[in-house]
């Protein structure tokens, strides 16, 4: 019997090879973004093989159980990681490109396959309130659960897993990786790990018995029953908010903003620390009465010490027609969410500005100041201000 086939007339087992042949032609570089010390680390890991870490596989998939779904009748599925909620028939994908069907069962493509590894600051993330000037082992596979037009890693986040190099990389090597590079954080960053999460959850239960916190940097997309259980292991989750206005949103995600408010309030119920970034995009989401409504959210929602990052936008992918954002634009739009009572307001991506530092809401003193994506003095003693005494949040140890 003839396999069933997609709306193109190609069954899944010939689509597989072809973009695999596709992905060997391509010049898609691996571990973008991975400096001198980070290459070096890689190549100890192919060496090593209880590092997990293997060579470079062009077109490499790694079909894994997936976690969240239902099985359906006629070998349907119906994806539960997140808010789209997928219907796929046998031999199809979902959305994301990363999760496929097969004879019913759902599986993962890309578990325990990073495309991207480096060594990053913490405040590349950023995250300003966890472990302040340490480093960060950065991983990333294929795929993404949105599309936005200003995504500057696109390369590789609209990427399908067989058009771009990977890695072998199991949840237990990284922990090692991370360890060998003195990084307490693995931070699941670059595309979106929300389309690897059963990957982040093995990477968090690894690392939580050996020291190693795991973060994700994240859009947000999620379903509540996925959400729960990362929160039982993660340490911390930032959730970049690209913007207030559910039509700007939709027109520029291909998604729902109450999808992303929801996961901000589950996270918070949840008790897992949360920071949240906004890209200010110079006339898409910059105006005063969206700003304050974002500000308003923040501190009824989920509270007045959430830090929240106002960072510059820099033209990239489909919106290169755009200028960066002015400073004064974020310098507004930290005014407006301070003067709507939040106390942790930052300013991102321009380096040696006072607003990347953090103040004592108490006694308005300096307590970690910032150059960059660099701490040059953290005066904090025991996670309070040394000055008033005042208890800052966040982790700090």
């Amino acid at each position: 019997m003839a396999r069933p086939r997609g709306p193109s007339g190609v069954n899944a087992p010939e689509r597989r090879m072809f973009l695999a042949q596709l992905a060997g032609s391509c010049t898609a570089c691996a571990l973008a973004g991975m400096g001198p010390g980070d290459a070096e680390a890689a190549d100890r890991g192919r060496q090593d093989p209880a590092m997990g870490l293997t060579s470079i596989e062009e077109g490499g998939l790694n079909p894994h159980p997936a976690r969240w779904y239902e099985k359906l009748p006629d070998s349907w599925v119906q994806c539960g990681l997140c808010p789209r909620g997928c219907r796929i028939s046998d031999d199809e994908r979902g959305t994301c490109g990363v999760r496929e069907n097969r004879g019913g069962t759902l599986f993962t493509l890309v578990h325990s396959r990073p495309c991207t590894i480096a060594v990053d600051p913490v405040e590349k993330k950023p995250f300003f309130h966890v472990l302040p000037g340490s480093v960060a082992l950065s991983l990333a596979t294929p795929g993404c659960n949105l599309w936005c037009k200003a995504c500057q890693n696109w390369e590789i986040a609209q990427a399908r897993p067989e058009q771009i190099p990977t890695r072998t990389l199991t949840p237990a090597g990284a922990v090692q990786l991370a360890r060998r590079q003195g990084a307490p954080l693995i931070a699941c960053t670059y595309t979106e790990p929300v389309v690897f999460a059963e990957y982040v959850l093995d990477i968090a239960v690894a690392g939580r018995a050996t020291g190693v916190r795991t973060v994700m940097i994240s859009n947000g997309y999620i379903q509540e029953e996925p959400l729960a259980d990362l929160c039982q292991e993660i340490a911390a989750y930032k959730v970049d908010l690209k913007g207030f206005d559910p039509v700007f949103f939709e027109e520029h995600c291909g998604g729902k903003l109450p999808a992303v408010l929801d996961t901000l309030r589950r996270l918070r119920k949840h008790g897992i620390w949360t920071e949240i970034v906004a890209l200010i995009i110079p006339t898409q989401n910059d105006s005063v009465a969206e700003i304050r409504d974002l500000a308003r959210f923040v501190r009824d929602d989920l509270g007045d010490e959430v830090p929240v990052h106002f960072t510059r936008f820099h033209p990239a992918y489909r919106l290169a027609n755009l200028p960066s954002t002015p400073v004064a634009t974020l310098e507004r739009c930290r005014d407006v969410a301070m003067g709507e009572g939040l106390r942790f307001v930052y300013i991102g991506n321009v380096p040696g500005h006072p607003g990347e530092n953090t103040y004592c809401p108490g006694c308005g003193e300096v307590l970690i100041q910032r150059l960059g994506m660099a701490v040059i003095r953290n005066r904090l003693k025991g996670g309070a201000c040394p000055d008033c005494h005042r208890s800052i949040p966040g982790i700090w140890s």
